[in-house]
């Protein structure tokens, strides 16, 4: 019997205007998702990544195609999936607590009822005994705990999440990989995650999708074959390191007509 996608997005394109001219940010971009998955979307800087994630969000609106959340056609798509930006964005006053249940608040929940399921997630996002500390007093790590908290207690099925450890340093990033890991398999939710990392859009993923150079498109989409669960397998494998090549021949085809991609830090990050 086979499973309906949670996320189907038709040809979408879209165009804004920044500093007079038309910037062409995303061109005819189709993929699904299904219940459950765990995809990485990877490309140059300004392929459109996070464009997509406004328009699946409903902050934005496409100039043509269509966005289908569980086989329907959504306009309205405000609050229909959880979304974490590149930025923690917590706000310093809220206590960790109160941060972390924003989501339930603004949909009108029981905040004694959000605070409850909070404090027993805590210990599972590693902020057991952090509750009542304020955001300017967490590690850069534990911010991005929070933060993913946050995402978690929308109640949303649907995440999607914006470079999410990108400005963390390399072990802290490996661990909360390990660690994501573990609370999607929990959770099974279906998450999108943007990376300039091949390693990580590798690692993570049940799919990688390829984004070219603006006109953002999809150009390849890699199925990462992997066993789960991932936490184990080995980050030198001779596996992996097979899919980072296969996925870095991918993103070479689609980079900017100079042939350098817009971001470059080291052999594995783009």
């Amino acid at each position: 019997m086979s499973v309906e996608p949670c996320i189907e997005v038709i040809d979408i394109s879209k165009t804004f205007q920044q500093g007079g001219q038309t910037v062409h940010a995303l061109q005819n971009v189709f993929f699904d998702a299904q219940p459950g998955e765990f995809i990485t979307i990877i490309g140059p800087s300004g392929s459109g990544k996070s464009t997509l994630f406004n328009l699946i969000t409903g902050l934005a609106q496409p100039d043509s195609g269509e966005i289908r959340l569980n086989c329907e056609t959504v306009h309205r798509r405000m609050g229909r999936v959880g979304y974490m930006p590149q930025r923690d964005l917590l706000l310093p006053w809220r206590t960790v607590l109160n941060n972390v249940i924003l989501g339930p608040e603004l949909d009108g929940r029981s905040r004694r009822v959000a605070r409850r399921e909070a404090r027993d997630l805590m210990p599972l996002f590693g902020l057991d005994g952090f509750e009542d500390a304020f955001p300017d007093t967490l590690s850069g790590g534990m911010r991005q705990r929070a933060a993913l908290l946050r995402t978690f207690l929308t109640g949303r099925d649907v995440l999607l999440l914006d470079e999410p450890f990108g400005a963390l340093d390399a072990l802290t990033r490996r661990e909360l990989q390990r660690w994501l890991l573990g609370i999607w398999r929990q959770f099974r939710k279906t998450i999108l995650f943007i990376t300039h990392d091949v390693e990580e859009a590798v690692f993570l993923a049940d799919r990688v999708l390829v984004f070219s150079a603006r006109p953002g498109r999809i150009v390849r989409e890699l199925h990462v074959d992997l066993p789960r669960p991932r936490e184990s397998v080995s980050m030198v494998s001779e596996d992996l390191r097979r899919l980072e090549a296969d996925l870095l021949v991918a993103l070479q085809a689609g980079a900017p007509s100079n042939g350098v991609p817009d971001t470059v830090s080291n052999a594995r990050r783009l």
